[in-house]
């Protein structure tokens, strides 16, 4: 006889998740891992065999508005090396290099971490979707949230994202290349993005945000003409 009653509350819980603005929950999300649209992130990426250190690098990220960013690569041995990203088009630029080198945003910088892992932060404008289902994840009451990519340039053009139900910060995300093809899964810890691929069992890829400040660029910096010259310098 409870049926009804447990039908109508299911009902209910739907209609209220149906109404939910999916473009504001994806900017709060954005706004736990990327406090300010124009800012500096130093960046550290360690990768874990079987729960132990394996290898690490450090990255300075200079991201702006209007899906532009410059990566920095910070450690030894690879200083002078850097990654743009400016909307659909990464480039790598080498020390002595005239020109720059074409790359995809799943251009590997270490271990699952890439270049558009690094460089993009944010989902809002990116995606659109709706929520799938509310749903607990490691003791968190979730919205999953069914995401589509707005471009097929983008590095995962599907994301099943897990964010809290009570302030919307990102808990776990599914990335899939394609609908059905999953590459890896993320999950969210404060300042660190927790990376496992769907073959390498029993490795880990860990992204931390080291500090994170306010700045503004000028144009000059997400020219790829421009940052190919020996002298050019953020």
């Amino acid at each position: 006889m409870f049926k009804p009653l447990i039908a109508a509350a299911l009902a209910a819980a739907c209609a209220s998740a149906a109404a939910l603005d999916i473009p504001a929950i994806l900017r709060k999300a954005d706004s736990f891992r990327l406090r300010d649209a124009s800012s500096q992130v130093d960046t550290l990426v360690q990768t874990f065999k079987d729960g132990k250190p394996d290898k690490e690098k450090r990255y300075q990220v200079l991201v702006r508005p209007g899906g532009k960013a410059l990566i920095l690569f910070r450690s030894p041995g690879e200083a002078g090396q850097k990654v743009l990203m400016s909307g659909d088009d990464f480039w790598m630029l080498l020390p002595g290099s005239a020109r720059p080198i074409r790359i995809t945003p799943l251009q590997k910088l270490l271990g699952d971490a890439s270049t558009g892992d690094i460089a993009t932060m944010t989902w809002s404008g990116d995606y659109q979707g709706s929520v799938a289902r509310e749903m607990e994840v490691d003791g968190v009451a979730c919205l999953e949230l069914e995401l589509t990519a707005t471009r097929k340039t983008l590095s995962y053009q599907r994301v099943v994202l897990q964010v809290a139900r009570s302030d919307y910060h990102p808990v776990h995300a599914d990335l899939y290349a394609t609908s059905s093809k999953r590459l890896k899964q993320a999950r969210f810890e404060q300042n660190r993005m927790v990376l496992q691929d769907e073959v390498m069992t029993g490795r880990e890829t860990v992204v931390t945000t080291l500090a994170s400040k306010p700045r503004q660029f000028g144009d000059e910096l997400f020219n790829p003409m421009y940052l190919a010259r020996s002298d050019a310098a953020p």
